[in-house]
């Protein structure tokens, strides 16, 4: 098999998005450890089930929708739920999952939180760029993450392979569900 080397032009595209997004990244988890006391993963739980229905989620429903695997969702949520924030409970209508729900006081520190949240994913990407890269941003992170996904042409990710659907390793245990 020929190895197809990055040309220069992809070479610094390449080198300008890692750049670019480990950067973000460190910006907006920082605003967030300062200003609410938590990483984004945990933000991004409770924006999550805050714009659910009743505020619930099904575990492997978060986690399919924060695109990471349950035993990483299942950390957050225990963290979150020893802050107060978020509770657990059983699943009625399907015995084998459980429920991630937004406490009040996790509403109250979302709210808290987000106007200065906004602020900083404004000031960092969106104040940057044109309305025409806005788009054409959308355009292409939701490429590349079909494609990831396994929902392009075929030619993308085996469905096991995306992170929700990973199983955990019998030594991890498996407690997402």
């Amino acid at each position: 098999m020929t190895t197809r080397w990055l040309t220069p032009e992809e070479q610094r595209a390449w080198r300008a998005y890692i750049a670019a997004s480990r950067l973000l990244e460190d910006a907006i988890d920082r605003q967030l450890q300062q200003e609410g006391g938590m990483p984004h993963l945990f933000y991004s739980v409770l924006a999550n089930l805050s714009d659910a229905p009743d505020r619930r989620l099904r575990m492997t429903d978060l986690a399919e929708t924060l695109k990471i695997t349950r035993s990483r969702l299942t950390y957050a949520v225990t963290r979150l739920e020893r802050d107060g924030l978020v509770r657990r409970e059983n699943c009625r209508w399907d015995k084998r999952s459980s429920l991630a729900v937004l406490t009040d006081e996790g509403t109250a520190v979302l709210e808290r939180t987000a106007p200065g949240h906004v602020e900083t994913v404004r000031a960092l990407l969106f104040d940057r760029i044109t309305p025409e890269q806005v788009r054409q941003l959308e355009e292409i992170c939701t490429g590349i993450a079909r494609g990831l996904q396994g929902e392009d042409d075929g030619a993308g990710a085996a469905t096991e392979d995306v992170p929700w659907r990973r199983r955990s390793t019998p030594c991890q245990g498996s407690t997402a569900d």
